[in-house]
């Protein structure tokens, strides 16, 4: 049990130590705290994934390691404990992999950084909170788990925080995750209502027994949401939709997406790590733990279908046009977590979780890449300054290449050769194909043009930036020079995970040994026919990614190889369309309309009406002006001459002597 709990803490104890005492230690021994802490981590965490993922015959035993009695308050009844698990065991894999090898990297990356302390810190306390969450036993300690991560998301994205665009970008992260994060709030009070209880074990166990059965309808209202009273089987959507909307916040997926590009201005170790393991994985993983309550609501799984298929699609697009090499890169992240929802939308969780954990691998070695290729060239980010860097940091060239074919997805179908993005996204679109949802055809079509889109802009970025003449300046040229090899080990590592995590995984994450592997972790597969209705989808559905990544890449090749102006061409000839896609499809724009302005004019008619018109003019404000203009009518009074006060003294008798007199006289 000791084990498992020295997973979780590790990465705590290295924030306390680089965070408190940084300064006193120095910034090398943060850095080897931290990192060697990590280390630790990893290894344990692979280890667990051995004994309880691929362990034979263990049954469906969940592991549960208590910490201490939390919450105890009329039905609510809260312990704080460690749920290991398959789900678990393969989270613990990916966050602790990911982050000891951005640990590891930002030795070097940040080397000039004066702040390396605040920064390990920053980095373990991420990890920390992602820990939790993928641990948590109940809702409770998974909302733990994920506000410490929005925090620590602020924190690093904002690391350079007299940078105002940076601070901006922690600004936008932190705020647009609170709109997701009042669906989740909701969900949580939703499930609590529904089953008595937010401990996972409990609901799971209900939810088996929960709608009626076939056949059977129950009209009963069990409880009031928005003014509607919802009887059970619409209670039971509305839960799962809340819940979802917590996901989309996290993962960034359409319409809650716009601050995942943004989060490019803290360093490029930060966005390895929130892009491949920790953050965007935390919606992914909650719709996958709770899968068991999705299998409820088709129509629920539907909306997750859907806005899943839209942001692949979506996100796609508005790469192709990307000129800053970091951006290219996050939303192609935005676009595979669309992938991951599709899964999980159609029931097929396995393949889900499967591209999750491969996509950790690729998307972290290619973000490592492109901050390798920003620190050979002082520091620059766009695209269109670069080419010609192959020949100067070769390493770094063809380790981002095996990230591309990774992510693109190159393979032979049929076969067992291919990167690790070949067997995770094949997975994804042949389920979508052969699910039975009213969105299937939908989804299968708008992944299969976004895999287009992907490998197009995936070639895009390499020929950019490694191939045809250098555009950067002749001093930045010459300075031009490969990582240290503190940076270059974790590309190494990474690439080998883009290479086999694919061939190696697939029979257990969604093959053959799947029920064996997850060991009811997920939704299981008896009752899930897409498990094996996609083994037996026709040719061309098979074919179609290949064609479609053959298809990018050929496009990528002709325009920016064979004919470098074609590009510059097309965008002349169809402005509007470059113009929509370069602004994102002005989301940004429209939110900025509809929100952020509006929001400012009403606070500053509060302001400057309210509070400064009002409350000040009348209030505080106003008694204080008012007493202090009395005073100074009074004040005058007090002249200092004497015969101003012996006048007054003599009206003041004469005005006494009449009133006697007066008064005498009745």
């Amino acid at each position: 049990m000791l084990l498992y709990k020295a997973i979780v803490f590790l990465p705590l104890i290295g924030s306390i130590i680089a965070g408190l005492f940084g300064r006193q230690i120095g910034a090398k021994a943060s850095e080897y705290v931290t990192t060697g802490l990590m280390v630790i981590v990893a290894v344990l965490s692979w280890i667990v994934f051995f004994n309880v993922a691929l362990a034979h015959g263990e049954g469906h035993e969940v592991i549960k390691v208590s910490v201490l009695r939390w919450i105890q308050s009329g039905g609510i009844d809260v312990e704080w404990s460690l749920r290991i698990d398959t789900l678990t065991a393969v989270m613990l894999v990916v966050v602790n992999t990911v982050s000891t090898l951005v640990h590891v990297y930002s030795i070097g990356y940040m080397h000039h950084d004066p702040h390396r302390p605040r920064f390990f810190s920053y980095l373990s306390l991420f990890t920390f909170a992602m820990l939790m969450l993928v641990t948590s036993d109940n809702l409770l300690q998974m909302f733990f788990g994920w506000e410490g991560v929005g925090l620590a998301s602020y924190l690093l994205i904002g690391f350079w925080f007299k940078k105002p665009s940076a601070s901006a970008a922690a600004m936008k992260a932190f705020i647009v995750n609170r709109v997701g994060d009042f669906g989740f709030i909701l969900g949580i009070s939703g499930v609590f209502v529904l089953f008595g209880s937010i401990n996972f074990e409990t609901i799971f166990a209900a939810a088996q027994t929960y709608l009626p059965h076939e056949g059977a309808e129950s009209t009963e209202a069990v409880i009031n949401l928005f003014g509607m009273n919802l009887d059970k089987a619409h209670a039971i959507t509305a839960v799962c939709l809340l819940l979802f909307m917590g996901a989309m916040g996290k993962s960034a997926q359409f319409l809650l997406h716009t601050w995942l590009p943004d989060a490019m201005e803290g360093p490029t170790p930060v966005s390895a790590l929130i892009h491949a393991a920790t953050m965007v994985t935390a919606g992914v993983f909650l719709v996958a733990r709770m899968s068991p309550l999705f299998e409820l609501s088709p129509d629920a799984l539907t909306v997750v279908t859907l806005i899943g298929a839209i942001t692949a699609f979506f996100a796609a697009t508005v790469g192709l046009v990307q000129n800053d090499i970091k951006r290219v890169i996050a939303y192609s992240t935005c676009s595979q977590l669309g992938y991951m929802f599709v899964a999980l939308g159609v029931g097929a969780y396995g393949g889900a979780v499967f591209h999750l954990f491969t996509h950790a691998f690729f998307k972290a070695l290619l973000f490592l890449c492109a901050g390798s290729v920003i620190h050979a060239v002082d520091g620059e980010q766009d695209m269109r300054y670069m080419g010609g860097l192959r020949p100067h940091i070769k390493v770094t060239f063809w380790m981002m290449i095996l990230g591309t074919l990774a992510i693109t997805g190159v393979g032979i179908p049929g076969t067992m050769l291919g990167f690790a993005g070949f067997f995770s996204k094949d997975v994804i679109i042949e389920s979508a194909y052969a699910s039975h949802s009213a969105v299937s055809g939908f989804a299968f079509t708008l992944l299969v043009i976004a895999a287009l889109f992907t490998s197009f802009y995936s070639w895009r970025l390499i020929f950019m930036t490694f191939f045809g003449k250098p555009r950067a300046s002749a001093d930045v040229m010459h300075h031009v020079h490969e990582s240290p090899m503190v940076m270059l080990f974790p590309l190494i590592l990474l690439a080998v995970g883009a290479v086999f995590a694919g061939v190696v995984f697939e029979g257990y994450f969604f093959g053959h040994e799947y029920a064996e592997f997850w060991k009811g972790a997920l939704f299981t597969a008896e009752h899930n026919e897409i498990l094996e209705e996609f083994h037996h989808v026709p040719l061309w559905v098979k074919w179609s990614p290949f064609v479609a990544m053959v298809a990018g890449l050929l496009t990528a090749w002709y325009m920016y190889i064979k004919s470098p102006s074609t590009p510059k061409v097309l965008a002349e000839q169809h402005r509007v369309l470059y113009q929509f896609l370069l602004n994102k499809w002005y989301f940004d724009e429209l939110y900025d309309f509809l929100f952020v302005r509006s929001a400012k004019a009403l606070g500053r008619f509060f302001w400057k009406k309210g509070d400064i018109g009002v409350i000040d003019a009348y209030g505080p404000n106003g008694v204080a002006a008012g007493v202090a203009g009395l005073t100074q009518k009074v004040v005058r009074l007090q002249s200092g001459y004497l015969y101003h006060y012996a006048f007054a003294m003599l009206i003041g008798v004469a005005a006494l002597v009449t009133w006697m007199m007066l008064g005498s006289s009745f």
